[in-house]
Order: C-alpha cells, then sequence, then structure tokens
C-alpha cells in the first residue's frame, strides 16, 4: 500500500492566552501545559497524583447490605420510590479534586526589552507541537523555547536559547482556585553554572504535601538570587529540568535534585524519543485533505468542522494526548492536565461512561500503554472494590465505584437523583477493556481471569431474588444517570445491568478452572431475562414489565451489548439490532455533552448506520468543543476543559472504518459522509492481525492483514460491499497464518 502524509502536529501563530488553549505534553506521570510567551514563559506542571485531601480518602462504604432484602422485596411488590430509603441521609462526598501543582514562569528583567520578539510576538512567531516527539516549541526570531516531558527520565525539560538572555526564574504555585490555606515554603539555592528552586505546598489539615524541583543550568552569564527565585543575565541558553512528588512529611530536596539527569537537551531528546515516537507512528489516519486546510493553524481548521484535514489532525492529536495522559494511571476527566484548582467533578475518572468512552481506541489504536494504564487502575483497587460489595450487598465479589480519585475505590456518591450507589455493572464494564486487550494482544493476565472470577462471584450471591416468571431478577437496578419516566431512579432490571450480570457469568465460565463453577455460572446466566422491546420497537432501557422510557438523555447506558460488548449485532442477533437502532434513533443529546455524542458514534457504527456516526461527529466539530491546543470541552462554545470528545474521537473514525472480535472482521461498516478515500494504518485487531485499510471514492477498497497468530475469521462488510482474498478468491471465511499477508479486495457496493 502507498505510504500516505503522516499529520505530524499542530501549530499557532501565536501564544496561548488562556490556559485550555496551552500546548500539551505528558509522560503518564508529570504533564506540561505551554503557553509559549516569550514575554511571560510559563509552563503549567501538573502530576496524576496530584489531588487534594478534603477528607473522602478516609471514607469507606457504609453498611447497608442489611437493609437489602427489605429494598428488594419493596421493588418487586410495585414500589417505585423504595430505594430513596436505601443510603437516605448519607452525604454525597466528592472524591479527593485533581490539582496543577505549580507553574515555572521565565521573565525578562524589568529593565530589558523581552528581546527581539517585544512584548508583542512579530509575525514570525510560531509555536508547534510535534506529535511524534511530544517537543512543543515557540519560535520568535532569535528566542526559542522548546519543552517535552521525558519518559526516559520522568522530569519536564525545557531548554530557552537566544542572543543575552536576561531573565527571572520563578515557581508560582498561585493558580486560579488555590486555596488561600496552603502551606508554601521555598528555598533558593545557586550552584555552579546555575542554581535549583524548590516549592513544597502542604495541604490544609493534612500531613500530605507536594514538593516541586526546577534544576537550571545556564550556558554562560551570570546568575544571582532575585527575590523568590534566580535571575539569569546574558546567558546564550537556559536548561531547565523540572519533577514534582506528592509525598508525606518531609522530602529530601538534596537527594531529589540529585538524581535528575545531568545530560544536555539533544542526549535527553534522544534518549526519549523511542520511548515516545514508536507509539504515536503504529496508527495513522489520512484523508485526501487539501494540502493548504493542511497546513493551517490549529485554531482555524476547527472552524471548518467539514474539513477532512480537521478530522485528520484531531484523530492525530487525540491518539497523541492519549498517550501522553496514560502511565501511572489512564487518563482523568481532563486527561493528565488542568490549570485550575476548582476542575469540574473533581477531574476525576468517572467510571459510569466517560473512563471508558476515552480509552475506547486503546486496542484498536495500537496503544497497548494506556490499556496497561487502565490495569493499573482496576487491580490497585479491587480490595475496594470488595469492600463495596460486602458493605452494600452483602456479597463476595467486586462493585466498581462510579467515581475514582485514582486512590480509593470506595463507594462514596450517594445521591437521590443520581444513586450510584446502586450501580452494580461497573466492574464489568471496567474489565472490558481489559478483555479486548488480552485479546488483542494475544496474552492474558493471570489478574483479568482473577477479576473476571469475583466479578461473577458477586453476581452468584447477589442474583437470589426471582421475578413470577421464574427469572432472575436484578434488584436493585440503575441504569447511569437516567430514571423512568414514571418510576424513580432505583428500579428492577436496567439493561445495561441485566447485559454486565450475562457478560459476567460467561465470561467467567469461559476461564473456570472447574466444570462445576463453568456450569453454574451459565446456568444463572441464562435464567436472566431476556431483553425487552418496547411498544416503540426500540430496546427497551428496563426490561421490567410497566418501566417507561426517558428518551432525551446523554448517556446511552442500555445500548452496552451493542457497544462494545457485540451481544447484539446485525449479523447474529439481526432483530435486537433492529430494536438497538431504533433506540439509537429516538434518544436525544440532552445538554450536548460530548460524551453522549461519542457515544451515540460509537453504537452507531456498530449498528452500520454511517449517516449517525456523522451526524454524532458533526455535533462535535460544528459545535465548537475543541481549544487551540485540540483539546477539548465538555460542553459546546469550549464550556468546561474535559478530554472525553478529544481522547474518544479516534475510537469513532476507527469503529466506522475496521470492527473486529475474536472470531470476526467488519470492513467499512459505517463509512463516514465528506470522507470518500482515505488510508488508515496501524490498526490491531482482536483476533491479533494489523491490519491497514485504503478505500476509495469509486468504492473499493483494499485491506491487508498482517496475522502475529493463527486465527479463522467471518469476514464482513458493509451494506452491498463484496470482497475477494487475492489468494484464494471470494469467501467469507478466512484462514489467517502467523506472518502470512493477506490482501482483500473490495468491490463497489
Amino acid at each position: 500500500m502507498t505510504a500516505r502524509t503522516h499529520i505530524d502536529g499542530t501549530w499557532e501563530p501565536r501564544p496561548a492566552a488562556r490556559w485550555e488553549d496551552a500546548f500539551l505534553g505528558g509522560n503518564g506521570r508529570h504533564g506540561a501545559m505551554v503557553y509559549g510567551d516569550p514575554a511571560d514563559d510559563r509552563v503549567i506542571v501538573n502530576h496524576h497524583t496530584l489531588v487534594r485531601p478534603n477528607g473522602s480518602e478516609h471514607l469507606r462504604p457504609p453498611e447497608l447490605s442489611d437493609r437489602l432484602d427489605r429494598l428488594q422485596s419493596a421493588l418487586l411488590s410495585g414500589d417505585t420510590a423504595a430505594f430513596e430509603r436505601f443510603g437516605a441521609g448519607l452525604p454525597l462526598v466528592w472524591v479527593q479534586p485533581f490539582h496543577p501543582a505549580f507553574q515555572t514562569r521565565i521573565r525578562p528583567l524589568p529593565d530589558a526589552s523581552a528581546g527581539p520578539c517585544g512584548t508583542e510576538p512579530p509575525p514570525g512567531y510560531r509555536r508547534t507541537v510535534d506529535f511524534a516527539t511530544g517537543e512543543i516549541t515557540a519560535v520568535c526570531e532569535g528566542r526559542r523555547s522548546q519543552v517535552f516531558v521525558s519518559r526516559a527520565d520522568d522530569v519536564i525539560v525545557q531548554y530557552v536559547t537566544g542572543p543575552g538572555l536576561a531573565v527571572d526564574l520563578t515557581l508560582d504555585h498561585a493558580l486560579p482556585g488555590a486555596p488561600p490555606s496552603l502551606a508554601v515554603g521555598r528555598s533558593t539555592v545557586l550552584t555552579p553554572g546555575g542554581g535549583r528552586l524548590s516549592l513544597r505546598v502542604g495541604y490544609p489539615d493534612s500531613e500530605l504535601a507536594y514538593t516541586g524541583v526546577t534544576v537550571v543550568r545556564a550556558d554562560g552569564g551570570r546568575t544571582s538570587v532575585a527575590d523568590e527565585g534566580i535571575r539569569i543575565e546574558g546567558a546564550r541558553g537556559l536548561l531547565l529540568l523540572t519533577r514534582v512528588r506528592r509525598h508525606a512529611g518531609h522530602l529530601d530536596v538534596m537527594a531529589e535534585c540529585a538524581g535528575l539527569p545531568q545530560d544536555d537537551y539533544p542526549t535527553l531528546l534522544a534518549r526519549h524519543r523511542p520511548l515516545h515516537t514508536p507509539a504515536i507512528r503504529r496508527a495513522t489516519l489520512a484523508l485526501d485533505a487539501d494540502p493548504a486546510e493542511r497546513n493551517l493553524p490549529g485554531s482555524e481548521l476547527v472552524r471548518r468542522p467539514g474539513s477532512p484535514a480537521l478530522l485528520e489532525r484531531l484523530f492525530a492529536a487525540g491518539r497523541y494526548h492519549l498517550y501522553s495522559s496514560s502511565g501511572v494511571l489512564p487518563p482523568r476527566l481532563t486527561g493528565l492536565w488542568t490549570g485550575d484548582w476548582e476542575t469540574a467533578w473533581s477531574g476525576a475518572f468517572t467510571t459510569n461512561a466517560n473512563l471508558n468512552l476515552q480509552i475506547a481506541s486503546a486496542a484498536a489504536a495500537a496503544l497497548p500503554e494506556v490499556s496497561e494504564a487502565h490495569a493499573r487502575l482496576v487491580y490497585g483497587q479491587l480490595a475496594d472494590w470488595r469492600d463495596n460489595a460486602r458493605a452494600l450487598f452483602g456479597a463476595r465479589g467486586i462493585v466498581a465505584p462510579s467515581h475514582t480519585d485514582g486512590e480509593s475505590g470506595h463507594t462514596r456518591h450517594f445521591q437521590r437523583a443520581y444513586p450510584l450507589h446502586l450501580w452494580t455493572a461497573g466492574a464489568d464494564w471496567l474489565l472490558e477493556p481489559l478483555i479486548e486487550h488480552a485479546e488483542t494482544s494475544g496474552v492474558t493476565d493471570p489478574r483479568l481471569v482473577g477479576a473476571l472470577h469475583e466479578a461473577a462471584l458477586f453476581y452468584e450471591d447477589f442474583l437470589t431474588r426471582t421475578a413470577r416468571d421464574g427469572t432472575v431478577a436484578i434488584v436493585p437496578s440503575y441504569s447511569p444517570e437516567n430514571r423512568p419516566a414514571n418510576a424513580s431512579w432505583g428500579t428492577v432490571n436496567a439493561t445495561m445491568d441485566l447485559a454486565a450480570a450475562r457478560h459476567a457469568l460467561t465470561v467467567s465460565a469461559d476461564r473456570s478452572p472447574t466444570a462445576a463453577s463453568s456450569a453454574r455460572r451459565r446456568a444463572l446466566a441464562d435464567r436472566l431475562p431476556a431483553y425487552r422491546v418496547n411498544r416503540d420497537g426500540a430496546l427497551a432501557e428496563w426490561a421490567w414489565p410497566g418501566l417507561e422510557e426517558t428518551y432525551d438523555h446523554r448517556h446511552l447506558s442500555h445500548l452496552y451489548p451493542v457497544w462494545p460488548l457485540d451481544a447484539i449485532n446485525p449479523y447474529d442477533t439481526p432483530g435486537l439490532a433492529t430494536a438497538a437502532h431504533r433506540a439509537l434513533e429516538l434518544r436525544g443529546s440532552e445538554n450536548d455533552s460530548a460524551h453522549g455524542h461519542l457515544h451515540h458514534a460509537l453504537i452507531a457504527a456498530r449498528l452500520r448506520d454511517g449517516r449517525r456516526v456523522s451526524a454524532a461527529l458533526d455535533a462535535v466539530l460544528a459545535g465548537d468543543f475543541f481549544h487551540d491546543s485540540l483539546m477539548s470541552a465538555h460542553y459546546p462554545s469550549r464550556n468546561v476543559y474535559n478530554a472525553d470528545a478529544a481522547h474518544a474521537l479516534p475510537a469513532a473514525v476507527i469503529e466506522s472504518l475496521v470492527q473486529s472480535t475474536p472470531h470476526r472482521l467488519v470492513l467499512l461498516p459505517a463509512p463516514m459522509a465528506g470522507c470518500p478515500s482515505g488510508e488508515l494504518r496501524g490498526v490491531r485487531t482482536r483476533f491479533g492481525a494489523g491490519l491497514d485499510l485504503r478505500w476509495s471514492a469509486d468504492s473499493t477498497a483494499t485491506a491487508v492483514l498482517h496475522p502475529t497468530r493463527d486465527a479463522r475469521i467471518d469476514v464482513r462488510t458493509g451494506d452491498g460491499h463484496t470482497f475477494t482474498d487475492a489468494s484464494a478468491g471470494t469467501a467469507t471465511a478466512l484462514e489467517l497464518t502467523a506472518g502470512v499477508d493477506r490482501v482483500l479486495e473490495l468491490g463497489p457496493r
């Protein structure tokens, strides 16, 4: 297949005026937000572990299991508000909020000019981020600032060069929303050829603190102490290395500084690139876009929502930001970045939709590092999930929370309108991406088998009540974050809960070490009720007689069996797929949350509806969701900094072009309008093959499979396509041999 142009990054002709527009770098631990302003060169420092103690870290799930039987009986008898007494009076406690650390600031001396750039950058100014290296550069005539976050050395690196640099360097903790009661301590030490700054910030009423250190090395010139920082005069260049740690008690700053690398900028970058560049280069999208539009700055391109060049760049930016924010943990609601202490929804991991949507492309878009970061979050909290199952439901096994700060996995979200303590599907929902990772890589982590076993154990203990028809009833049950039109939020047999229970029991049965436990779990899964189709012909959100739909809602929890489970699809369950499609048609967008539109696109792609995929993406592309940084917002008009759209968009694009299960490949299931031709390279499939796809405006396409293991797959295409296996003629089943490429040619629809 012919090599295509790679989308390498984005650029702006001016510095960022708002932190939301700052270019982003990250190594999965440290994050950097770069303004690129020569008159006030600021880099906001973030770290995944920086969450502010607020008391929630000490909370455990309340003991409610002794009330469960009464609640179940009341709901089954028709008391539609019975759940409101289960957990009544317990507070809604937000998890510890994510916050920024501080910003490094390099400012021209008051009695000196800002250099050749002045206070207003001339036309020659250019700010860029190179996705392939993670390097963020601001150039203004003779002055250059380069920043990257090293994966090799776990440090933020900034290199500033220019003639006769005369600047003050400080660490500034006073970012928007910073609590006034923070205990702030500083130290400044001069060293031969430079110096070091440290900033210790203690949280109110806590032994916890975080400490940031910046070591500066000057190329020539003079250094001195000035106020709370260091003054450098007459230098040709400055190299800054910054690291931050959250800790209890005292941190040895001398030891921390001694542990920073001693190398120059080119050496540091050369050591970082092999750990960053291959991941970014693994998967690419090219859409035969207008070269002139490809050259536009991001701020102009996002105002051309119909441009294929915009979709190309957002695809590349989405993978870059997703990879950059994944390491010690997966991405938060804000990825790995914030410039404000008052982060919406605590900047948490919201697990009932947002986290899974953000990492939806991890397996297919060849970013196993993202899946591994997600695994660290999940496996690190299993003990807390066991506490939730026992305290709330009196059961063995695991129940995941709806929100976590990355530390505690205990349930603490009690609210009448959002009774997320009733949500029992979370463990299965959060384990599904790890199943996809195992299928794609061909390696199953023993911890996954153990967690799937515990998810099934919960249902063995929890599913003890039956309906009048003899089926097992899931009670209490909750469909995030919706309610029936004629009942309260806590109900019976939410479709998401049914899907999760059935899936958890069957996937665990497939991996059970004994025939007896496998049979027991399959038998229990078989006793669950069937999905219900309502009088509108739509898959019902609650499979319980009498419960009526609330269609105008941003969440699509009841379509979990379509995406990501594939339990309902047009090939094996066409009737239910039609009902699911009808449910999607009737669904509103409520408050236009970005995650709702992207969730809609993913489900529409599984149901082979390219028009709906396009419409959902258009709502985001035309809704002014993207900042100049190409990070996204939660609402239109760039309202509330949030990574959902930025990170989930690559998944929606891939799902419209390629879908896979361990035994099936679907090519061009839902091609998007406005993208009649293009090339998607480096996709990974769940049967262990890489895939490159080229499609053309004449409805022909070529797919090349690169198997890494033997497999037998069923091959499907979008409506009306035919395909030919270049080595065996027309077929619907394909035998793949590890190491032997296969070429599929698709004919017109």
